[in-house]
C-alpha cells in the first residue's frame, strides 16, 4: 500500500475500561480499522491523565490502576479517515477525537532477512 506524503492523524482518547460489544473499545477500534484497511493503528496506554470530568486516573502504586487513559493513533489519507469517522462515532460512548494534518516521511514494511 502506498501512503501519500500528505495524510491525516486521527487520535482517539478513551478510558481503558471503555467497552464495545463485550470487548475493550481500544481493541474493537483497532480491529475495525484493520478490517477497513486503514494504513495502521497504534494503542498507547497512559500512566496518568484526566478528561472532561477532571477525575484523575493514575497508575501509582498506592491506587488501583483502573481505567487508565488510552490513546489510539491512526494515520491514513484524509478520505479514508473521514470515511472511518461515522464508524468510530457509532462505537464510542464518550471520549475525545482529534484530527490533524500529518506529513508521512516513510511508510514501508520491514524486509525479511
Amino acid at each position: 500500500m502506498h501512503l501519500p506524503e500528505d495524510a491525516v492523524l486521527l487520535r482517539i482518547f478513551i478510558g481503558e475500561s471503555d467497552r464495545y460489544q463485550h470487548r475493550p473499545l481500544y481493541e474493537a477500534i483497532v480491529l475495525k480499522a484493520r478490517e477497513l484497511q486503514l494504513a495502521g493503528a497504534t494503542v498507547l496506554r497512559g500512566p496518568m491523565g484526566f478528561g472532561k470530568s477532571s477525575h484523575l486516573h493514575t497508575a501509582k502504586i498506592l491506587r488501583l490502576s483502573m481505567d487508565l487513559p488510552m490513546v489510539i493513533e491512526i494515520v491514513d489519507t484524509e478520505e479514508k479517515v473521514n470515511a472511518f469517522l461515522p464508524v468510530l462515532d457509532e462505537m464510542m460512548g464518550g471520549g475525545l477525537v482529534t484530527l490533524e494534518k500529518a506529513k508521512v516521511i516513510r511508510y514501508q514494511g520491514q524486509e525479511k532477512r
